[in-house]
């Protein structure tokens, strides 16, 4: 991520309400799978403390589960962190960090994948005022700790704004 990157107050408003999302993730990751499964989920967003920490609620009801995404901006470092919470486990994730550039967000970080750690890259895209994309990539992180891999998007959700 470059400086050009900045983060904001309110720049995770447009998701304030409620959302469709079309979501397509990997089968496998890191072995070069090229088949996806689609499933639907709802979310509801909202925006607290004046623009600097936006949630959204999701639930994946195909999948019988939902997850919490939480943002809060470092106002001092214009950066924002991004957290996830799986109804799975409970576990708060490591925060990917980062900011917008126009219409497109780019936030990097480290997450753990099947027992290997990885590097995490979150791209948002605002779309108009109601679509939206999401995706996630990762890449291997070799015994330096430096990538040794290509991205690999391994999860895109598409948003479409509810009407109400």
């Amino acid at each position: 991520m470059t400086t050009d990157f900045i983060g904001r107050p309110h720049d995770f408003d447009f998701l304030v309400g409620r959302w469709h999302i079309a979501n397509r993730r990997l089968r496998e990751r890191h072995v070069g799978c090229t088949e996806w499964i689609h499933f639907d989920a709802t979310t509801q967003a909202f925006s607290h403390l004046g623009g600097l920490v936006s949630v959204d609620d999701n639930v994946f009801t195909d999948l019988g589960a939902g997850g919490l995404s939480f943002r809060t901006l470092d106002v001092a470092a214009r950066r924002w962190n991004i957290y996830w919470v799986s109804s799975r486990d409970g576990k708060l994730s490591a925060p990917v960090s980062g900011g917008w550039n126009g219409d497109r967000g780019e936030f990097l970080g480290t997450d753990e994948d099947g027992g290997r750690t990885v590097r995490a890259r979150f791209l948002w895209e605002r779309l108009g005022p109601d679509r939206a994309r999401w995706s996630q990539d990762f890449a291997t992180i070799g015994q330096d700790g430096a990538p040794d891999g290509p991205w690999e998007t391994n999860w895109v959700m598409d948003f479409s704004r509810l009407a109400g």
